[in-house]
């Protein structure tokens, strides 16, 4: 049985719908899944008026993930208060996601003082000081930047985010290792 030009197409336009309604439906059960997740966090942390560290900073992670910085800052802040007997690994990740949300809404200033909060926690943290610099940047100060970045090669020597920045802000500050 041969296919003629007509059969082929309509099998070709099949398939091809085919893998696009698989994608979407993908798309659709991941974004139902956050969605779900946010809102159970939500509800867990607004009836509990002391909230644990850890589902704050989970809650605020959601919120990121979804751009709501407004909301994440809030939420982190809250985070925040809360670290006082948490591990200093823990201190470190809910300052440095606390940096993140202050440098989305272009709070540089802020941001740079919890990326400085969580060194203080975790010294040797790449990702914070990726952040850190990220902020430095944007604020024009660009020796203290590409500083960091070295840092974050001392630290890392693959960091591609580092490698990346460096290599445009100033090539020859890449160490050869």
């Amino acid at each position: 049985m041969e296919i003629t030009l007509p059969q082929a197409y309509l099998l070709g336009l099949i398939g091809l719908l085919g893998l696009v309604a698989v994608v979407v439906a993908r798309q659709v059960l991941r974004v139902r899944k956050d969605e779900a997740r946010l809102a159970k966090l939500e509800l867990q942390c607004s009836g509990n008026t002391k909230a644990e560290a850890a589902s704050l900073y989970e809650l605020g992670s959601v919120q990121l993930d979804k751009r709501l910085f407004a909301q994440a800052v809030t939420t982190l802040k809250k985070a925040v208060k809360q670290l006082d007997n948490e591990p200093e690994e823990a201190q470190a990740l809910v300052q440095n996601a606390l940096g993140f949300a202050l440098a989305a809404q272009q709070n540089h200033n802020d941001a740079i003082r919890h990326y400085r909060l969580a060194l203080r926690a975790k010294a040797e943290y790449p990702v914070a000081l990726n952040n850190m610099a990220y902020s430095l940047e944007k604020q024009q100060k660009l020796s203290d930047a590409i500083n960091t970045y070295v840092q974050v090669l001392e630290l890392e020597p693959t960091n591609p985010t580092a490698i990346k920045r460096l290599k445009l802000l100033k090539p020859e500050a890449i160490p050869n290792k």
